[in-house]
């Protein structure tokens, strides 16, 4: 079976094999390739030392000499080279204490996570596969390489990315690699937040955002954040009381409840800041701030969670006032999160919210402070006093024209203004 590579990979493999070396694409991208998938990197393995790949190309980046990995740049493209190598101990349950060059693919291959993962490729030897990785694919199956408690063992993380890939690819967990990631779940206190972050902002963008409920059923939850296994116990709540005015029992309930609630995700634009909302929008604002804060999720991630959340569960009618008032307290990125959240549970609304929101933007109605016909100057001119009355009052304008934008005109609302200063209006 040929395998089609990019040109600089290509380039990069015959000229190492040309210096009498192996060298062959190696992980991620054979198993990409193979399933009909555009592969993300390229990554290369050889039986050349580091020093010896630098000599065959003289100018690389040093990218983690310590490992055996040089990058090679390639029409403004790095590429990561790597020297067949047997890792050391791991003694922190991440990380390899030393690592020890070998001249031979095997060896390389067997250190690493998954079966799928550890096939090698060159168009002189075609696929390299010592351990099943075809059979795998063939079978949609996700198995580590040798023994799964000493794969988990060396490396916590490969517990979630057992689960990440299964959710990206549409894959089912092998009984023995299924078992070993509940026993080894506590060993995930070794790892970062921001590494456990990054494995499930994968799984929430993929295909299968539903496999998610794998994260409650092994037992990883706990050492997600404090608060992420509750998001399972509310999503459940949550299903057996919605819509049961018949007295009626839900068809599902517990983890297959959840799981068929979050497939729902997949409606959603794959974007990081919409799938977490969407997973989480059963959840309380603060507590939805929570999880996303303890997991070090970026802080525009942070507030757009939070927010649209708060939206999506507060009631909006459509009606034009309703909807510039949201507007007014949200971005529009928000407030189409929200809507999709809403359209997540049901809302027959969502529709026609849409459709006079669109009306509000042609129209350029105001909806913010920005584009109110008054500003702080014209207030100070007013005589209205600098402190907390000074927002409030700009507030207070800002209120008269989300209910009625054709109030937006500078001589309209001094005029209101001064009738309120001279107590005609209550606040």
């Amino acid at each position: 079976m040929r395998i089609e590579m990019p040109h600089e990979v290509e380039w990069i493999i015959d000229k190492i094999r040309s210096n009498g070396y192996e060298a062959f694409a190696v992980g991620g991208c054979v198993r990409d390739t193979l399933l009909g998938r555009e592969p993300g990197d390229w990554d290369i393995t050889t039986s050349a030392k580091p020093e010896e790949v630098k000599g065959i190309f003289g100018k690389t980046v040093d990218t983690g000499l310590q490992h055996g990995t040089v990058t090679i740049i390639k029409n403004r493209n790095g590429y990561e080279v790597t020297t067949y190598r047997i890792d050391g101990e791991y003694h922190d349950g991440r990380h390899p204490e030393s690592v020890e060059f070998t001249s031979n693919l095997k060896e390389d291959l067997k250190r690493r996570d998954f079966t799928i993962n550890a096939m090698a490729y060159s168009h002189e030897t075609e696929i390299v596969d010592e351990f099943g990785g075809m059979e795998d694919l063939d079978n949609k199956i996700i198995r580590c390489v040798g023994l799964a408690h000493d794969r988990f063992t060396e490396d916590a993380l490969r517990i979630l990315r057992a689960i990440r890939f299964a959710a990206q690819l549409g894959f089912e967990i092998e009984a023995e690699t299924y078992k070993a990631i509940a026993d080894i779940a506590p060993n995930l206190k070794k790892v970062s937040k921001e590494r456990i972050q990054v494995e499930l902002t994968k799984l929430l963008l993929s295909d299968y955002p539903e496999k998610v409920v794998m994260v409650e059923a092994t037992g990883i939850s706990p050492y997600v954040t404090d608060d992420f296994g509750a998001v399972f116990v509310r999503e459940d709540a949550y299903l057996a009381s919605e819509n049961r005015e018949d007295g009626s029992s839900p068809e599902k309930t517990g983890l297959a409840a959840c799981a068929e609630s979050f497939a729902k995700l997949k409606a959603l634009p794959k974007e990081k800041s919409m799938r977490w909302a969407g997973f989480l929008r059963h959840m309380e604002p603060n507590t939805v701030r929570g999880i996303l804060k303890g997991l070090k999720l970026d802080n525009e991630t942070i507030d757009n969670g939070k927010v649209m959340v708060g939206a999506a569960q507060a009631p909006l009618n459509p009606e034009k006032p309703e909807i510039r008032k949201c507007l007014s307290r949200m971005s529009a990125y928000q407030f189409e999160g929200c809507l999709y959240l809403k359209e997540l549970d049901g809302d027959t609304n969502v529709e026609e919210i849409r459709r006079l929101w669109k009306e509000i933007e042609e129209a350029g109605d105001c909806i913010s402070l920005k584009t109110l016909a008054v500003n702080g100057g014209d207030l100070m001119a007013a005589g209205v006093e600098r402190g907390k009355q000074f927002g409030e009052t700009l507030s207070w304008l800002l209120d008269l024209v989300l209910e009625n934008p054709d109030l937006n005109k500078k001589e309209i609302l001094l005029h209101k203004l001064e009738e309120k200063m001279a107590g005609k209006i209550s606040s």
